[in-house]
Order: C-alpha cells, then structure tokens, then sequence
C-alpha cells in the first residue's frame, strides 16, 4: 500500500539515517550486546549526523527541522534496526528536548541543548517510580525548597539512559498538598551530591539499553535547574506524552513490519516435506493476516504522524496509535517466532531478540489499559 506521509526530503534523510546505520551501527551490533549499552562514541557520531537536534532550534545547536515528520523517520530506520536501540535514541531526541525548548529558560536553553544535539549531553527523564508505573499523579519523590535550592529525595526505575544519562527530567512533589498540581520538574546533572544510579537492570529484553534505576538522597537541584513553573510539571507531561506516544507507535510499526519482512524470506528459503515453509496455506494465510494488520496499523500511525506535524494529534488518538501498535506488533513477532520453528527460539535468530525487545512496548509509554482508560473516558465512560 503506498504512503502518503513523506515527501522527497524525508526520504533523503531517510537514506542518510540508514547510512548512517549501515556504517556504524550495524558494524557494532554484537558489541552493543555485549556491553549491554550504546556506547558514547555512538552517541556522539549520531549527533554530528543530526539525528538528536530535530526539535531544537538552530541557535541551539539543531537542525530546527519544525517537522515531526523527520522525527518520524529517524525512529523508523532506528527501530527497523535494532528496537533498544530505538528507545535510547527516541528518549533523548524525541521525548526530552521539546521539555527543555518549550519550558526553558534562556540560560537553560544555552547550557544544555547543543549539547543534546551533538550527543555529548545524554538525556533521560524519570517519571517512573518503584511504587507506581502509569500513575503519575501519584508519585512519591519530593522536593523542599531550601533559600536558591531545592533539596531532592526519593527514587526512580526503569529509566531508560538512566545509567549513562548527563542530564535527567526529573518529576517531583514539590507540594503535596495540591495533588497533581502539586509536581514540578527539575533538571539534575551527573554528579550532583547525593545523585546515585543502581546497576544496569537484568531486563527480558532490550538488552543494548542501558535501563537503570536512580536515587537521590537530599540532592540540592539549583532553583536555576528548575525546569518550567513550580506547580506546572503534571501538565507539561500532559501536553508532551503524545509526541512520546506516537514515536513509539513509529517504532512499534517499523520495528514488527521489518522483521515481518524477514521472515517472508525467510519462509522462502527455509524447506519441509520438500517444499518452502511458506507454501503451505496455513502459513501462506497467516502472513497474509500479518501483512494486512501491519499495513492498516501503518495507514492509521502516519495519518497520526501527519495530524501531529500539523499540531493537531489529540492525546487520546495518540492513545489509540500507542496501544493499537504495539498490540499489533506483539501478534505479528511472536507469530514470526512460531514460522521461524525450533530456530525462533535460539537467541542468535534476530527474530527471537526481536520478540523479546518488543514485549515492553505494552508497558512503557503508559500501559496499554491505561491508553483504553483514557479512549474509555473520551467516550463518556
């Protein structure tokens, strides 16, 4: 089915991106295993390729692309190559610097954003708490005012960069009298006292992303670090999860349509009882099925890719492409396993790292039942 979303120039950048992959990811795929990380020549080498600055300006250091579309397909080639990969590129570029563009000051905006886009400055943002995922409003990190500073306790896990990450978003009750409305956000930079990391997280999947958790324990956060109106945080994330939501529909969607295309080849190649497998109806029907989820799920993430350029993309369609997607993407790898065999399941086959990256992707984001509460509740339910 052809696409209607990207015009001559994405297409460019679409092969520049996949250069890029090409020359030096691909070259360091096992490595980035191995090490269970994206080492930080990687990080600066897509930055000077311009992968990290789209949504920066460019007296910041950025491409200034005003252009979500070139977002869209950074996260396509990314996730179409490695999947955790994808989450550690599309958290520091895609999710953190519209935090600091938009509610930045000046100052702020000169300190850190050239540094995002050129990959020496790792982003992360906390949100997630040890004692609740999706409900945000309830977190439990504090932060005092203390004369200019701000004194920061309490934890944060599953974040992703956490453990390499120079600057950190990080949610705080800063008044827990008033709810939701009672959170601001602050900046914290590696090597404030009193800001630690744990270990890298023995997670299922998504081995190459260096997920931690991270504590601070009165951590004194500069008034100078706080970032956007005391008060404000629980809005900001608000107002940014969609673009969160629908760069993780891009990757769901890339990530499951290329390994889809791998296994058609792979069912060419691969014979029983003297013909390919994929000759047989069963799996001849299955990969027709798989086909038409890929290709209607793909249809309905670039219409919201495109409602999102235009800056019309509500939270809630974000919802839809959020859970939709990565339910969609979940049937079509466990699926690719199943037509793999015996061979699906051995961890040197990229189908079964693949089945594995992809079952966070439920999760993450906000959970799947949260994205249907939240359609639910738009209904009137």
């Amino acid at each position: 089915m052809p696409r209607n979303v990207y015009d001559a120039e994405h297409e460019d950048f679409r092969a520049s991106v996949q250069e890029f992959v090409e020359r030096t990811l691909r070259p360091r795929a096992e490595q980035m295993l191995q090490v269970k990380s994206v080492e930080r020549d990687i990080w600066k080498e897509a930055g000077a390729v311009g992968l990290f600055g789209l949504d920066i300006p460019e007296e910041y250091g950025g491409a200034g692309a005003e252009d979500y579309r070139f977002n869209a397909v950074a996260a396509e080639v990314i996730a179409g190559f490695n999947f955790a990969v994808s989450s550690c590129f599309g958290i520091h570029s895609d999710v953190c610097p519209p935090y600091i563009v938009d509610l930045g000051t000046e100052e702020q905006k000169r300190r850190w954003l050239p540094g995002m886009a050129q990959g020496e400055l790792i982003a992360a943002i906390a949100m997630t708490e040890p004692s609740g995922g999706s409900d945000l409003a309830a977190l439990k990190t504090t932060a005092v005012r203390d004369g200019e500073d701000w004194v920061l306790n309490g934890s944060k896990t599953f974040i992703t960069n956490g453990y390499q990450a120079d600057l950190v978003i990080v949610a705080a009750r800063t008044d827990p009298s008033k709810g939701a409305k009672g959170i601001t956000l602050f900046v914290v930079e590696a090597g404030m006292p009193g800001f630690t990391r744990g270990r890298k997280l023995d997670k299922v999947g998504q081995e190459e992303a260096d997920t931690s958790e991270l504590f601070f324990e009165d951590v004194r956060v500069p008034d100078a670090n706080r970032l956007g109106e005391e008060g404000m945080g629980f809005v900001a994330m608000m107002q940014r999860l969609p673009q969160e939501r629908i760069g993780a529909a891009v990757a769901n969607t890339a990530h499951a349509f290329q390994i889809f295309r791998e296994t058609v080849e792979y069912t060419k190649e691969r014979k029983a009882f003297g013909q390919p497998v994929g000759a047989f109806q069963y799996n001849k029907f299955t990969m027709a099925e798989l086909l038409t989820r890929l290709e209607v799920t793909q249809a309905y993430v670039d219409d919201c890719v495109a409602a999102h350029a235009a800056g019309r993309l509500t939270p809630v369609d974000a919802a839809k492409a959020k859970w939709f997607s990565a339910e969609v993407q979940n049937q079509v790898l466990d699926a690719c396993v199943q037509l793999h065999g015996g061979y699906g399941f051995m961890n040197e086959y990229r189908v079964a790292r693949a089945w594995r990256d992809a079952r966070v992707s439920k999760i993450w984001a906000g959970s799947n039942e949260i994205m249907k509460e939240l359609i639910g509740r738009d209904l009137g339910l």
